[in-house]
């Protein structure tokens, strides 16, 4: 156990998309933290310090980071609190629960609804995928999504791909490439075969990229939206 706290911040960075736990120093097992040999950049968390996490044998670089100049922050100082990367602990758990991919945004909404409307996807030119009963789910941050039933795809025409993500919000989703002509697109979609509880309606479903397939709703094309997908 590194951290286990019921103090900790939830806070945005400047610049940054994501929220970022901090915890109180006194609730951090700061025995475990030594000084990073390679600290980050600084641009990377401007007026930081960073710490390497030393456990069992293991030595995680920029495990950790604080900062020591005095900002203020709801009537206490920030430099009273330790910042830990994600990515380089092992879990994370809030309450009894094990939290998935990042800290939850409370302002985040994944809101998913049934629908009527005609749905077409196409890859160069080839209609892999039509559907009048699609789910659209509108998620904070990103272009509404249509997921559609396997039975309204071209299954034949998706292999699964070796790539997972992992989404705080709805889970692990699996990929899938599309096999045109001899020409492979990949990681061109992506389903949910096991959701987390808050989004059992796109269990098993299939989603096309907006950014990578020209979607048809109700015979009008939409744009390519730019995301960090396109």
């Amino acid at each position: 156990m590194v951290a286990d706290s019921k103090r900790v911040l939830l806070l945005w960075q400047e610049g940054k998309v994501l929220p970022v736990y901090f915890f109180p120093r006194a609730d951090v097992r700061t025995d475990l933290l030594q000084p990073s040999e390679q600290p980050l950049p600084e641009d990377y968390h401007e007026l930081a310090s960073y710490w390497a996490l030393e456990l069992g044998g293991r030595v995680i670089e920029n495990a950790a980071w604080t900062y020591s100049s005095m900002l203020p922050l709801a009537g206490e100082w920030l430099e009273e609190y330790i910042a830990l990367r994600w990515k380089a602990m092992d879990a994370w758990y809030e309450e009894e629960e094990r939290a998935l991919g990042h800290p939850l945004d409370p302002y985040h909404r994944v809101d998913t609804r049934e629908s009527s409307r005609h749905v077409r996807v196409v890859v160069d030119g080839e209609t892999i995928a039509e559907s009048r009963r699609p789910r659209l789910v509108f998620e904070t941050g990103h272009p509404t999504r249509y997921y559609l039933t396997p039975e309204d795809v071209r299954m034949d025409l998706l292999t699964p791909s070796e790539t997972r993500t992992l989404c705080a919000y709805k889970g692990e989703a699996s990929y899938w490439s599309a096999n045109l002509d001899d020409e492979v697109y990949d990681d061109v979609a992506w389903s949910y075969p096991e959701p987390l509880p808050d989004n059992p309606q796109i269990r098993g479903l299939v989603c096309f990229f907006n950014e990578r397939a020209d979607i048809y709703v109700d015979d009008e094309r939409l744009e390519h939206p730019i995301t960090q997908w396109s």
